[in-house]
């Protein structure tokens, strides 16, 4: 099971902070990031938006990564907009 987590302005914009999926969906499987995102963003409406490359930040088991990233069944997923400091 995939733990998806989203935190900052896209927990809000999603209306959900976390959400549990099979590694399977749809006959297909969710092994890389970039088909996980592929597949949330057909999910709700408004999604495609928000989860575009470039717009959101992602990291796998707490380390940030690129959308070719392969995951695995038990991994934990975090998406997060760009922040800045100052």
């Amino acid at each position: 099971m995939l733990k998806i987590l989203f935190f900052g302005q896209l927990k809000d914009m999603l209306k959900t902070s976390a959400l549990e999926l099979d590694w399977q969906q749809d006959n297909q499987t969710l092994d890389t990031v970039s088909k996980l995102r592929q597949y949330l963003q057909t999910k709700e409406q408004g999604w495609q938006e928000y989860l575009q490359v470039g717009k959101v930040l992602v990291a796998v088991n707490q380390e940030l990564v690129q959308d070719e990233q392969v995951i695995s069944d038990s991994d934990e997923i975090a998406f997060f907009p760009p922040v800045t400091g100052g």
